[in-house]
């Protein structure tokens, strides 16, 4: 008897750690904020240096301020492509390189896998709102200021 019950309760234990793991995978991870600027435009970036935090970035997020955005480190200049699986938001992605200056920006749908990459290696990508960066008149060769130290 207590051999047939011990099984059902490490059944019963291996769900809770499950369900418990999964509620953990869907808490949004807490970011550092950066303030940058963008000529008079400030910007209020999150900021994901880490390969974990890369990789959650916006995923989930049904809001965003307006001058609110993440700004992703990436260490060294490097081919840096972005995607939208599982984010909600449509989202503009600027591709920056070491000094500050933008590469290229990009537009992006919510929820696709179709990949949005910098035309040269690129040391950060900061994703805002999408159609933020042309609202503002912001383009490839402007600077982006404030940004953190990729190593």
């Amino acid at each position: 008897m207590t051999y047939s019950f011990y099984p059902l309760r490490v059944l019963a234990l291996s769900g809770a750690l499950l369900l418990t793991s999964h509620a953990n995978a869907q808490q949004p991870v807490k970011f550092k904020v950066a303030s940058l600027s963008a000529g008079i435009h400030l910007i209020k970036a999150e900021v994901a240096a880490s390969e974990a935090e890369r990789e959650q970035g916006l995923m989930f997020r049904e809001k965003m301020g307006p001058n609110e955005g993440m700004v992703f480190l990436f260490g060294a200049p490097a081919g840096v492509c972005m995607w939208m699986k599982n984010t909600l938001l449509p989202l503009s992605v600027a591709f920056i390189d070491d000094d500050g200056k933008i590469i290229n920006i990009e537009e992006m749908k919510p929820q696709t896998t179709e990949s949005h990459c910098g035309l040269k290696p690129a040391s950060y990508a900061l994703e805002m709102n999408a159609g933020w960066f042309k609202h503002k008149n912001i383009k490839a060769g402007m600077v982006i200021d404030g940004l953190p130290k990729t190593r």
